[in-house]
């Protein structure tokens, strides 16, 4: 073999081993800027999730006191003296209720609840109880057991004192059936009403002497209905 032969043998390994250098090369940048890549599209879509379940958190309000019948929506005939509020939706719906309460209801699966109980200088008393539903169905489940319970007490006995005619009424925030209340006797003694604002429902009661007339519990349930949307 000549020594120009042997030259170029050298020179065409030489040009290969460099060609072979440069594709790993590339290789090994296609899988650095590749794992870069999917780990970039990872961190997105994590801060993608974690921004929708924030957006989410933000549009289901939760339900508190400032959701209820406040002293200053009583009319001027009323006179509230004291409140109690809770949010576990233990207190009793109504007296028509018994011993029922908001959470046996629901069978506890609110998203929320809330309930006040208001004392008054006129020997009367308020009662609300409002839960938050997961769904507007449920919510519209609920808001019919509420119906169908307080219609059980329209019809009792003479001599009972008892709901009459429901009464319907509208706002921007909901809808509301209330029925005013009557003693054995036959005189206005207060009312209760059933409250439906989108996924959130709830029952108010006044209860007291006869003075409480219907005109009261129009008036507090279109305050309760105007909290509850709120």
């Amino acid at each position: 073999m000549t020594e120009n032969q042997t030259v170029q043998q050298k020179s065409v390994r030489r040009n290969r081993v460099a060609a072979a250098a440069c594709f790993a090369a590339a290789l090994i940048t296609a899988g650095v800027a590749g794992t870069q890549s999917a780990a970039a599209a990872g961190a997105a879509h994590r801060t993608a999730v974690a921004a929708h379940q924030a957006a989410a958190a933000v549009a289901v309000p939760r339900l508190g006191s400032a959701d209820l019948v406040q002293s200053e929506d009583f009319p001027k005939a009323l006179n509230p003296v004291g409140a109690t509020v809770a949010l576990d939706g233990r207190q009793g719906l109504s007296a028509c209720s018994g011993e029922e309460t908001m959470r046996d209801l629901t069978k506890g699966k609110a998203t929320a609840y809330a309930s006040v109980n208001w004392t008054l200088t006129t020997d009367g008393r308020l009662s609300e109880s409002a839960a938050s539903a997961p769904t507007k169905a449920a919510a519209a489940t609920w808001e019919k057991q509420l119906v169908a319970l307080v219609q059980d007490c329209q019809d009792e006995p003479a001599g009972h004192w008892y709901y009459g005619a429901a009464h319907t009424l509208t706002t921007t925030g909901g809808t509301a059936r209330w029925y005013p209340a009557y003693n054995g006797d036959g005189t206005a003694a207060g009312g209760v009403a059933v409250l439906r604002s989108g996924t959130r429902v709830g029952i108010v009661e006044l209860t007291g002497r006869p003075t409480h007339a219907p005109t009261h519990v129009e008036g507090i349930a279109t305050a309760a209905l105007n909290r509850l949307s709120s």
